[in-house]
């Protein structure tokens, strides 16, 4: 009789779980444990609520195979040790992470598990290829997208799914009750997020189905309106590994074997999953990509850093319908369309000049999804600093984009009810209708925080700063 380990991370499902499933088909007694370490990695506050009902889901799913999920919290190393030690544990499984802190973390514990005589097996269970396999010609890591993604779809190859053959025993081990780690917030300013979302594998199967039965056909020509439902919302779900890219991609190709999607719309979905793998490449070859300029040149940059209008751009209060509509989608429901994530991430960094990294510190505190590579990728490509990143002279005015992708005021009329009166024309700049101007701007909405055209102006001047070190 032998007894595993398996060690679940973000990972949170059974199902196409390599770790998990190689643990169940070689031993008679599976031990799963989860570790909630917040000494290495700090979660969001939205993120809490999402992992708590997440884990729950997990311990259900595993009370279905006959096995009992251990919740434990502290040191890894210290907990897994004597776990090890005190059941006799031979083996121990667990898929891979790729965050810098996460990666030195692991090496030392397969090193201290290795040398008391343990077995330690670590698998890819949560992308299409891991890091270190995708280098340019020159065997170098890509710093631009476009070559990068065409060399992984060239040598793609979709495996078949790995299925649970076997069914071991649990032994009773005592862990923590869920709610002594304190994940769910005191004021309950997350109450709405249930109706949004359903944390775990289960909601993830029915998310992905959802998508495929009626958003697929059409999303690329859809996606980039918000208040069309025309997105996976899948995000958050493949973060917290409650699905695997393996099961979206069959899910794909089986979209495209039955015809029942554009086949354009089924390529610009998988260029997405590319930019997150994009943005987990990006991450491991440079580890300081949430905390330092990729371009180095940025570093001079002068930020302006204004407290108050960081704290409007929170509220949703900065007086530009469509940035105020994101941020409060943001706080009510743990998420924000990504086009609108761009615009409100431009006006922040290219008009309130404020640093990317306090934008994107509020996006790992608030998003469900906050994922520390896609968050650092995507900020630093918005502001012009990153690998591959918009070009510095890109400014969104807020204004255009609202009437381009908002054209009715929809979703603006959603998140900001103050405003719903108002004509589709009006909506995108209340400034300008006369009858607002004098009952409830400055009032009931704010006025705008800042002129767009002086801003965007500004902002030109100090890129020029810096420009000659960017060419």
């Amino acid at each position: 009789m032998t007894i595993a380990l398996v060690w679940f991370r973000q990972d949170l499902r059974l199902t196409d779980n390599p770790a998990f499933i190689e643990a169940c088909s070689h031993h008679e007694i599976v031990i799963p444990l989860y570790i909630y370490d917040d000494k290495c990695s700090v979660l969001g506050q939205a993120q809490a609520w999402w992992l708590h009902h997440s884990l729950i889901a997990l311990g259900k799913s595993l009370n279905q195979q006959g096995l009992s999920l251990i919740l434990r919290k502290g040191n890894p190393l210290d907990i897994i040790l004597e776990l090890v030690t005190r059941y006799d544990v031979k083996s121990a499984y667990w898929n891979r992470c790729y965050e810098p802190q996460v990666i030195g973390r692991d090496k030392k514990i397969k090193a201290a598990l290795v040398e008391k005589g343990v077995k330690v097996q670590s698998f890819n269970g949560n992308l299409l290829h891991e890091p270190w396999t995708i280098k340019n010609k020159n065997g170098e890591f890509f710093k631009v997208f476009t070559p990068y993604w065409k060399q992984c779809r060239q040598i793609l190859d979709i495996p078949s799914p790995v299925i649970l053959t076997k069914r071991p025993r649990r032994i009773e081990i005592t862990g923590d009750d869920i709610g002594e780690w304190k994940l769910l917030p005191t004021i309950n300013w997350a109450a709405r997020f249930a109706e949004y979302w359903t944390p775990g594998e289960e909601g993830a199967q029915k998310k992905l189905n959802e998508f495929i039965a009626h958003h697929l056909n059409g999303y690329k020509r859809n996606r980039d309106f918000p208040a069309k439902n025309a997105t996976s919302r899948l995000s958050p779900h493949l973060h917290f590994g409650e699905i695997s890219p393996w099961t979206i991609l069959r899910a794909l190709e089986l979209a495209k074997l039955e015809q029942t999607c554009d086949l354009a719309s089924v390529e610009h979905f998988l260029s997405e999953l590319g930019w997150r793998e994009f943005s987990v490449y990006l991450l491991y070859h440079f580890p300081m990509l949430d905390c330092e300029n990729f371009r180095k040149e940025f570093d001079t940059f002068p930020w302006q850093n204004d407290e108050q209008l960081l704290t409007c751009w929170q509220k949703g209060m900065t007086g530009y319908p469509i940035i105020d509509a994101g941020m409060r989608e943001l706080w009510a429901t743990g998420y924000m369309h990504n086009r609108v994530r761009m615009i409100v991430a431009s006006f922040l960094t290219k008009d309130l000049l404020i640093d990317w990294r306090s934008g994107a510190q509020w996006f790992l505190d608030t998003l469900v999804d906050a994922d520390l590579a896609n968050n650092s990728a995507s900020w630093q490509w918005v502001a012009g600093c990153g690998a591959d990143a918009a070009p510095y002279f890109r400014i969104f005015n807020p204004v255009l984009q609202s009437q381009k992708f908002d054209p009715d005021g929809v979703y603006i009329r959603q998140w900001i009810p103050e405003l719903a009166q108002l004509n589709s024309q009006s909506i995108h700049q209340p400034w300008t209708d006369a009858d607002a101007s004098s009952i409830f701007l400055g009032k009931k909405y704010p006025k705008p925080i800042i002129d767009h055209q002086e801003a965007r102006t500004k902002a030109l001047s100090y890129y020029q700063q810096i420009k000659k070190g960017m060419d």
